[in-house]
């Protein structure tokens, strides 16, 4: 597995050999590794070697520690193509999971200045506020404030936030939407978004902007999330012209 006479860094070879077991399943999320101390006997190489290979892994969301308890497995990252507007719902269906949200706030609001100009209409009209957090099998992935003005989309009610905003605006009211336009950024986690996702204060997290439009134009939805950095990734594929 380690080939000292190898021009590849000896820490790199460590955390390939380690990322291999773990994308073949041989090393299953939520298992324990062996410590420094055991790498660094077994290969005959210096627990700082084998520290840097570990913190490597960790970094890249392989692997998570658990103060006093040791390294472990991390969950694999649910990988989102940047390709064709889905909602979060349709995302988890298609990879077999299952989606579910909790409410945190939802009330009708008059649009700030900001909100106004994001959504193309008039200051002050009124818009729906709708907070959730964005569930996987049961597990936090992201934490949602959806912007909706209501005199385009009339009707909203908890019961059909709770499943799909999309699906309601589609079936029922006949709006669809064609096109949206997202900025991505890295962030860390504030206290309030780190509680609700299960993450320490601080931690990366990918703050999403995002607003989507129906096949006219009309903005549909301003939307800002903040997904965990360690279970999401995106995806993006381009061909060179």
């Amino acid at each position: 597995m380690i080939n000292k006479n190898s021009p590849i860094p000896i820490y790199y070879q460590l955390a390939e050999s380690i990322q291999k077991q773990i994308d073949s399943g041989d090393l299953q999320p939520g298992e324990s590794l062996p410590s420094e101390r055991e790498y660094a006997e077994k290969f005959e190489i210096s627990r700082m070697t084998a520290r840097q290979a570990l913190n490597q892994l960790v970094n890249n969301g392989y692997l998570y520690r658990v103060q006093g308890k040791g390294t472990f497995v991390a969950d694999k990252k649910i990988e989102k193509p940047l390709v064709g507007i889905t909602s979060f719902t349709e995302d988890m269906l298609a990879r077999g999971m299952k989606p579910s949200s909790e409410l945190l706030h939802f009330e009708l609001i008059p649009a700030t200045e900001h909100i106004a100009n994001q959504l193309q209409i008039k200051e002050h009209r009124p818009v729906y506020e709708i907070k959730r957090i964005r569930l996987a099998d049961d597990v936090p992935m992201a934490i949602e404030t959806n912007y909706i003005s209501a005199n385009l989309v009339k009707g909203l009610t908890e019961q059909i936030v709770n499943h799909s905003i999309y699906a309601y605006m589609e079936n029922q009211l006949g709006l669809r939407i064609e096109q949206a336009t997202q900025t991505i950024e890295s962030s860390i986690a504030e206290p309030i978004e780190a509680q609700s996702l299960q993450i320490k204060p601080g931690v990366p997290v990918m703050r999403i902007q995002r607003i989507a439009y129906l096949h006219d134009g009309t903005p549909a939805e301003y939307v800002i999330s903040s997904y965990r950095a360690d279970r999401y990734k995106f995806m993006v594929q381009m061909h060179r012209k």
